[in-house]
């Protein structure tokens, strides 16, 4: 499957916020996006998922256009920047509702045995991003945005979490952001620098001093 979103304008309180955005992400490969904190990073998810209107977007899946937003499309899921899961969840029902094998994940993560009816608020804040993480990757989807996984977590849960979402490239379009380069630069296949409402594809990592995104 090939995602590809181009023409997207949004403004906000007269401001631009994207203007100028093109990115093609597909099955096989981690498309990851970089960008400071405040460049539209999370907006550029939220347009792309449906959950938030633009001026102008064009969303094509293998090259038809959706006339329809893509979160009705069944095929994605989205894991936001802050914990989704409600806080008196049980494991066994995120697991459940979500569609994931739970003795799938106990055998990876053995700490988590026996633990399927503690409630989600109980857990610390890098196993709740680990939850949620490998609920939003193994469930049923064809597309999955990760909207900054690695923010505030140990260097352990964010290699674990690396290892997960290279796991899945091969069955999942996958689209990451992060405002930290080296996450995005090590696990993507094809990076866009988002800056000033626009995104440009980088070829190399000498092109984010060029864009003066990191010091030279």
């Amino acid at each position: 499957m090939i995602l590809e979103i181009d023409n997207v304008e949004l403004y906000l309180k007269n401001k631009t916020i994207l203007n100028g955005i093109y990115l093609k992400a597909e099955t096989g490969k981690i498309t990851g996006i970089l960008g400071s904190n405040g460049a539209g990073k999370t907006s550029l998810f939220e347009v792309i998922f449906g959950a938030l209107k633009s001026k102008y977007k064009l969303v094509r899946i293998d090259g038809k256009p959706l006339l329809k937003p893509l979160y009705q499309t069944g095929k994605v899921k989205y894991l936001p920047q802050y914990h989704f899961v409600p806080k008196n969840f049980k494991l066994k029902t995120l697991f459940k509702n979500y569609n994931v094998n739970w003795n799938n994940f106990t055998s990876q993560f053995p700490s988590f045995t026996n633990l399927e009816n503690k409630k989600f608020h109980t857990f610390s804040g890098g196993e709740k991003r680990l939850i949620e993480v490998h609920a939003i990757l193994k469930s049923p989807s064809e597309i999955v945005f990760l909207d900054e996984p690695f923010t505030h977590l140990a260097p352990l849960i964010i290699e674990i979490i690396k290892t997960l979402i290279q796991s899945e490239k091969a069955n999942k379009v996958l689209v990451i952001s992060d405002h930290i380069h080296e996450h995005i630069t090590e696990i993507s296949d094809t990076i866009y620098l988002l800056k000033n409402g626009w995104t440009k594809q980088i070829n190399d990592t000498h092109e984010l001093q060029d864009y003066h995104y990191i010091p030279h």
